[in-house]
């Protein structure tokens, strides 16, 4: 969700009096109600119950994913005290627009514009229901939630990253099993189908990724246990799969359908080689140095085309264990120490400016549930 518009309203009755504030994220066109927050202060003044109305909207605004906030209100003193026009004196406000403040720096940007009261109906009428229960006493129930769950690992941007605007979401699937993987054999480019097991965790991937807010794209390998695996969710969410070449599992060669202590026995020199330079090939294979260069150009393409969304990349161990080295700007032994298991999640996070984050790693809860 790069861009929101957050409305928001407070208000007292007898300032200061029983009060209340209410707050609204819409999407950037405001078609869209994503979230709502609405309380009752107490007893409080119009300024206070504004700026809470404030937090809350931001807060609200950070809890669905929002890079970029316009905030629409129709007090004037809010408005230009957060634009910086207007100093803060009164020592109530002060406390209260540092924190206002603070919310606002884990954007990328906000923008503080005044509205009439008439513009701002759908927060105020919040704002009026949390008064009413802060005047009777009566309980406040809560407003229904809208927000629609994010991935595991998904936040904002660490500030000591350094990394500035959306960031293109890669989420990362791996296949479900195979009669190879059961095995333990080498699969690059044969194509084996999904096993029963890998049917129903491709399902449950499906299932839990279902949930997370404005998947732009569902991207796959060309190899059927890939496209399977993504067809699961894609039925889901309402996509197409789309195929990328780039994301195809090594080519393991001789090596094809063998088991790791098979290849090594009938390739000694060549395996022991291969198990520490990505430079050395499979005979009739495909070196990994080889593969980080058809992955750093389907990273290239992804955020290219997704630039600042949200996307399901359903691929193999390699590639995804690529796209992580790439996202940590580490060397190649990342290849052989780190491990994922089938049907795992893992989430890396590429910025605009170049930076990038690692948000999860072999995630399988799911799949126990």
């Amino acid at each position: 969700m790069a861009r929101v518009v957050v409305e928001a309203d407070g208000g007292s009755r007898g300032n200061p009096g029983p009060a209340g504030y209410g707050a609204v994220v819409f999407t950037s066109d405001r078609s869209t109600v994503l979230a709502e927050r609405r309380s009752a202060l107490g007893v409080a003044t119009n300024n206070v119950a504004e700026y809470r109305g404030l937090i809350a909207g931001l807060t609200a605004a950070a809890d669905v994913g929002a890079r970029e906030v316009e905030v629409r209100m129709d007090s004037k003193l809010v408005v230009e005290q957060m634009s910086g026009r207007w100093k803060v004196k009164h020592p109530d406000m002060i406390p209260l627009n540092k924190e206002a403040a603070e919310v606002a720096r884990g954007f990328d940007r906000v923008t503080y514009t005044w509205i009439p009261r008439a513009e701002n109906s759908h927060a105020d009428r919040l704002a009026n229901e949390a008064m009413d229960a802060a005047a009777t006493g009566a309980k406040l129930e809560e407003t229904p939630p809208k927000v629609q769950r994010k991935p595991a690992g998904s936040s904002a941007a660490p500030g000591w990253t350094g990394a500035v605007g959306a960031p293109t979401r890669l989420l990362l699937l791996r296949h479900g099993q195979t009669p190879l993987s059961v095995e333990r054999r080498y699969s690059g480019r044969g194509n084996p189908v999904l096993t029963d097991l890998g049917e129903r965790q491709a399902t449950a991937a499906a299932a839990h990724l279902a949930d997370t807010a404005d998947i732009a794209a569902v991207v796959a390998s060309p190899l059927d246990r890939a496209q399977h695996t993504a067809r699961a969710l894609a039925d889901r969410v309402s996509l197409p799969v789309t195929t990328m070449d780039e994301l195809v599992e090594t080519d393991f060669g001789n090596w094809e359908g063998l088991t790791f202590a098979e290849a090594s026995e009938r390739y000694p020199d060549v395996h022991r080689k291969w198990l520490g330079d990505t430079s050395v090939a499979p005979p009739g294979g495909e070196a990994f140095d080889t593969v980080l260069g058809r992955v750093t150009t389907a990273r290239d393409k992804l955020i290219t085309a997704y630039a600042g969304s949200t996307v399901v990349v359903v691929t193999h161990v390699t590639p995804i264990k690529m796209l992580l080295q790439l996202a940590l700007d580490v060397g190649p032994s990342l290849l052989y120490r780190l491990h994922l298991d089938l049907a795992s999640l893992s989430v890396a996070e590429f910025y605009p400016d170049g930076g990038a984050s690692v948000r999860l790693v072999n995630d399988t809860s799911y799949l126990s549930s």
